[in-house]
Parts: structure tokens; sequence; C-alpha cells
């Protein structure tokens, strides 16, 4: 299992790294949608994925992971944890190596899963304080 420190959230916030965003939706009351647009407005590389969105707010929005132009480097997952644990499937069949469990959408399975495949995996903490607390300590 990962330790949550410093050097591993930096790792994970790197610009260089594409992100996915899971459960993005168009309601923007919703963490996915928040998390998404605070990632893109901050300039990383980001694309939604959504199977019950075709656009968020005019960006083409993808059904599963399988679908997007690239595969991503870190997945960040806003949906209950149920879907974690298959979304972390998907990771480990596409070679993606770093998942971000928003709070709330982690589970023990999930989190196991992730580590006894070789996925580093971040969860307790949330990717746009974390993003923004790195941004005021440099």
């Amino acid at each position: 299992m990962v330790t949550i420190n410093q050097d591993t959230i930096n790792e994970f916030l790197d610009k260089r790294n594409v992100f996915a965003v899971i459960g993005v939706s168009n309601n923007k009351e919703k963490y996915g949608n928040k998390v998404y647009f605070d990632l893109k407005n901050a300039g990383y590389k980001v694309f939604p994925v959504n199977p019950n969105s075709s656009n968020i707010s005019g960006d083409r929005c993808y059904p599963r992971l399988t679908k997007l132009p690239v595969v991503p480097d870190v997945v960040d997952i806003v949906v209950p944890p149920k879907i974690t644990e298959s979304t972390v499937k998907e990771c480990k069949d596409l070679g993606i190596g770093k998942v971000w469990m928003q709070p709330g959408s982690e589970s023990d399975e999930a989190i196991r899963f992730c580590t006894e495949n070789n996925i580093k995996v971040l969860h307790g903490v949330c990717v746009m304080l974390e993003r923004r607390k790195g941004m005021k300590d440099r």
C-alpha cells in the first residue's frame, strides 16, 4: 500500500500526467464535476468519463476508460465504492499505474486490489485540496 506522503501526492500531481476523472457529470454541485474542472482549469490534460453523458459543458465525455484517445497516467475516481472496484480492474487491464480514490469512493477491496496489482493508490485525501495546498507550498 502506498503511504500517503507529499512525495507520492507530488508524483500524482505532476503536470505532465494525463488525468481521467471517473464520475464527471453536468451537475456543477457534484464533486466529479468540481474535480474535473479544477484539474482542467489548473492546466492539466484531463478527460471526463461517465457512461451516461456524451459531453460535459461542451467537452466530449467518454463512456469508459477504454474509449479514451490516450491511456491516462492517473485515474481520479469520484463514484460509489462498488463502481470503484470495477474501475480499478479496468485500470489494471489498461496498464494504468496511478489511481486516486476521492474520499467516499474508496473501499478496502479496491485498495487491496490496487496494492496487489502494483497500482499506486491514494485515498483519504482530496485531489483538489492537495493541488491547491501544493500551489501554496511553492
